[in-house]
């Protein structure tokens, strides 16, 4: 009676948002390994293992008896999409995907900026975003198309002397040497979708990161810095200027969840009781998302100036969050007979694009967020290609793992024996895609 044969390879799977890429592998090894479409692989590991004299087997770091998985490209546990799996002999060509291009869906929320430059950080600035508009978005893309350089998250993998970046952030120090920009290529950056304020339900982060804390991102992340690197030309339309100074705007107060524009107003004398934006964040001209900290919010007075308001810059647009009821009109901030403009919350993009190697979406949003005069984080994110693996068309569901061998069984089968044949057919050198890399 002939013995099974034992697949291994490469396929990918989508991995759902909220958990890890490594605990997706996991979740893989926990259905594999009791499983008799991977009995055969398991068996030929074993007689291997029986085979090795005894000091391979004390170097033999995993001891344990189980289907050998590892992934390529690591997916944030924010993202989804398509995550490439490596099982058995298939584990030695994941560098190479890596190395493969990549397309990615995004949703970039504008005016704040947290430590990990998404919407899963602590909030470090908030910066202007009424002149936000998707004209001026579409603009500022220009920049970011082609050959750019671009500065990595301190929340990555990437290692400087010898440690991860996200291990210098999770621990508050400082990195040692200054993160540099690299060089990364974007094939196609596009606008898929605009939606105005309160038109959508993402919002802001709530907590906010403490003063020291702060001071190490200002540090790492070039918070103070307008020329933190990312697109091939710098935006000269700057709305953000550096702590501490003032800028003239139209004058406006917060009420609730909401921002009132009495910029239309007639003008009334001066009152003590002038309050304009109270509970923001200080603001830098820039902000990264590296450093996790708490920050209280600062309250500030504003006198005004006939049609005009001196604030500083560390007061802006209020939070996005959802508002219920309009607040009533304060007839005490104007005498104009007419209700003031309601601003609710910030406006959001998304964005459709095609990177190659080394490149990161949450820096994207971060570096077109200052690119247009204000701040942006990450809201979404969906990796829908990597190589030849594509949503929709030949990944995994992850929710199918949870399901008898029967449902997953065969998809697996069919996309190892398919990447067994590919190589066979084009030599070990053989990948799927052509060149790109790992993401946020």
């Amino acid at each position: 009676m002939s013995q099974a044969k034992a697949v291994e390879g490469v396929f990918a799977i989508h991995k759902p948002s909220g958990i890890t890429s490594a605990q997706v592998v996991r979740d893989l090894q926990k259905a594999f390994n009791p499983s008799e479409l991977f009995a055969p692989w398991l068996a030929n590991e074993k007689a291997i293992r029986d085979r090795e004299k005894a000091h391979q087997k004390y170097r033999r770091r995993d001891k344990r008896l189980q289907v050998k998985i590892g992934h390529g490209g690591t997916l944030d546990p924010l993202a989804t999409g398509v995550l490439i799996i490596g099982v058995g002999k298939g584990t030695k060509h994941l560098q190479k995907f890596l190395m493969c291009t990549k397309a990615y869906e995004t949703t970039l929320l504008f005016g704040a900026a947290t430590d990990t430059y998404d919407v899963q950080g602590k909030l470090l600035s908030k910066a202007p975003y009424s002149h936000v508009t998707r004209k001026k978005v579409e603009e500022a893309l220009d920049g970011f198309r082609g050959e750019i350089m671009q500065r990595p998250p301190i929340y990555s993998a990437l290692r400087i002397q010898g440690k991860h970046l996200y291990e210098y952030a999770r621990e508050g120090k400082e990195v040692p040497v200054e993160i540099q920009e690299r060089p990364v290529t974007v094939e196609n950056l596009e606008i898929t979708e605009w939606l105005e304020p309160g038109s959508h339900d993402y919002k802001w982060p709530a907590e906010e990161a403490m003063p020291e804390e702060k001071e190490v991102a200002e540090k790492v992340l070039h918070l103070s810095q307008d020329g933190a690197g990312t697109s091939k030309e710098q935006s000269t339309d700057k709305q953000t200027s550096p702590t501490g100074t003032k800028r003239k705007r139209p004058p406006a107060y917060v009420e609730g969840d909401l921002i009132y524009d009495t910029s239309h107003a007639g003008k009334r004398q001066e009152t003590d009781s002038d309050v304009v934006m109270s509970g923001g964040l200080l603001e830098t001209s820039d902000e990264p998302q590296e450093i996790s900290v708490k920050e209280e919010r600062a309250a500030e007075t504003a006198n005004q100036e006939s049609s005009t308001v001196e604030i500083t810059i560390t007061e802006e647009d209020t939070p996005p969050t959802t508002a219920t009821q309009p607040p009533s009109f304060n007839p005490e901030l104007s005498t104009h007979s007419t209700p003031p403009t309601i601003t609710a919350g910030p406006p959001a993009a998304k964005l459709r694009m095609t990177v190659t190697s080394g490149f990161y979406v949450r820096s994207l949003c971060h570096d077109l967020g200052k690119a247009v005069g204000s701040l942006g984080i990450l809201a979404e994110l969906v990796r829908t290609r990597q190589g030849e693996f594509e949503l929709g068309k030949n990944a995994l569901e992850y929710e199918d793992l949870g399901k008898e061998e029967s449902v997953w069984g065969p998809q697996v089968k069919a996309m190892l024996e398919g990447w067994q044949a590919k190589i066979e057919r084009n030599g070990s050198e053989a990948m799927g895609g052509e060149g790109g890399e790992e993401e946020d």
